[in-house]
């Protein structure tokens, strides 16, 4: 039996308005140990953001991490989400073809999980060095 996105996704994602600010985000993801937050406004979501995202598309930029909001920074224009209910290999494929590492899953256009290059290698060989990676303790 095919594996499921619900099997492998990580629950229950970090999420802000798109109001909030890049420093806002970037503290969601030290607390958490995550690279991402996704961005919504009344439940729906409007984009994500990432690490890189902060520091390629802003800080390197000049934009005030204070001041600028995830609205202005976060990915929106074709955004790639998968359902709980999707096969797994769909994902692997999206992240394939698209070159991205993390993907939202939506149920009924609510965020209820990320599926994550880490959440696929740990599912698909727990001992490769991804898996192990994904696998550690955060080194705050």
């Amino acid at each position: 039996m095919m594996q499921k996105v619900r099997e492998i996704m990580t629950p229950a994602p970090v999420s802000l308005p798109s109001g909030a600010t890049l420093a806002e985000a970037a503290k969601q993801m030290r607390d958490h140990h995550i690279g991402d937050v996704l961005v919504v406004d009344d439940d729906r979501l409007l984009g994500i953001v990432t690490d890189r995202d902060i520091v390629i598309r802003a800080i390197a930029e000049g934009s005030d991490p204070g001041r600028t909001s995830l609205g202005e920074v976060c990915s929106r224009e074709g955004l790639t989400c998968v359902t709980p209910q999707d096969d797994a290999e769909q994902a692997v494929e999206l992240m394939r073809s698209k070159a991205i590492r993390r993907i939202p899953v939506l149920e009924d256009g609510r965020p209820v999980g990320v599926v994550s290059l880490g959440d696929l290698a740990l599912e698909r060989d727990s001992r490769s060095v991804l898996a192990d990676i994904s696998a550690a303790p955060a080194n705050n």
